[in-house]
This record gives structure tokens, sequence and C-alpha cells, in this order.
């Protein structure tokens, strides 16, 4: 059965409108949608390895745009919509500690969540909440989803038919592997939420709950 779902998930994602859902996904994923676009990212890449690379930038471009999408949300649209997104998500007890750390640190906090599978939305919204400058929301973004998208689709026009090759023979592997990554964002969110006895010195790690200004 996981041989055939995956066989079917390989077909629509070679579909001839496949650029558009990936656009779609990456574009809700930053804001409000909770599915990542990774699997079809990849489902695309090893449909079509010679295109891996334009993939991986409709994936950035789309983000990028979701990622000012969540933005407007947090800035303009807080205490009717994004509160209420935050609450939906699960992503209400980490929302002060995310403000708290974007406060302090700004773009690096945007840059290390590309590396980390902490949800962007989270990241986004509570970015315009706090009125994080706008260009320095822009760049760190992009530079933070070109590293994760830009780098699977390098990776997939240099290496796709040994990665597909290896998917398919691994396939149950690969999916368990998927499983603990996803474990593991639930296990960020909860360090980010403050759960943990804070470090000397971390002033985040128990942000007090915060309220709309504006």
């Amino acid at each position: 059965m996981l041989t055939r779902l995956y066989q079917w998930m390989l077909a629509k994602a070679a579909h001839r409108h496949a650029d558009r859902w990936l656009f779609a996904i990456s574009f809700m994923e930053s804001s409000f949608f909770p599915i990542p676009p990774h699997p079809l990212l990849g489902l695309m890449c090893l449909a079509k390895p010679q295109r891996a690379l334009w993939f991986g930038f409709v994936c950035t471009l789309a983000s990028v745009l979701g990622g000012l999408f969540g933005y407007a949300i947090g800035y303009f649209l807080y205490a009717s919509v994004g509160a209420w997104l935050l609450s939906v998500l699960g992503l209400t007890e980490s929302f002060p500690v995310a403000a708290c750390y974007l406060r302090e640190y700004g773009a690096e906090i945007i840059l290390i969540k590309g590396a980390t599978p902490i949800p962007f939305k989270l990241i986004t919204i509570t970015a315009g909440f706090i009125a994080l400058p706008l260009f320095t929301f822009i760049w760190a973004s992009t530079l933070s989803r070109a590293f994760q998208f830009m780098a699977v689709g390098f990776l997939f026009w240099k290496f796709g038919a040994p990665i597909k090759l290896f998917i398919e023979k691994y396939l149950a592997w690969v999916s368990a592997a998927f499983l603990v990554l996803v474990a593991a964002g639930f296990l960020a969110i909860g360090l980010l939420s403050g759960d943990k006895q804070a470090k000397p010195g971390d002033k985040c790690s128990h942000a007090p709950p915060l309220t709309v200004q504006r």
C-alpha cells in the first residue's frame, strides 16, 4: 500500500499543473496552512530532476510571498485573525517566546529557523505583530527559505536518479525518517514555548503573554 501511495503521489507531482500546486502550498504554508511543501517538492524533483532547480525557486518565491502575507496578518489582523490561526495550529504558547526572540535577535532567528523544523508561519505572523523592519524580514526570509528549497532542488538536480532509486528501495525507512522530522518539529515547538526551565541569561524562555497594542 505504501508503495502504491508513493506512486500515486509521484504521478500527481508530475502533473502539468503541479507547479501551481507547489506554488499554492508553499505560499499558504508560510502563513496559515499546516502541511509543508517539502513532500510535494521532493516528489516533483524526483519526477523531473532536470527541473529541480526551477521547483526549488518556485517554492522559495511562493514561501517568501506567503511569508509577507503572514507578516500582514500579524501586523494588521493579529487580534481578529492571527491569534485564532495560532490557536488552531497549536502555536499560541510559542507565540510570546517567538516574539521575545525576534525582538532580541531579529534576522538571526529567521535565518536559524531555516535549518530547523519550527513552523515558518509562527515566525511570519510574530514578525508582523512586533513590527520587525520589513526589509530585514524580506532578506532574512529569502535566505532562510532558499537555504531549504534551493538546496533540495540542487541535490535532486545533481543526484536525481540515484536518490529516486534509493527512495523507491527504502521507502519505508524514508517515511519513518520523515515522521521523526515531524516529531522533532513538535519537540522544537515545545522547547520554544518555554516549558523547560529557563537557562541563566535567557529571558525569553518564559516570556509573558502579549497583548495587542494597536
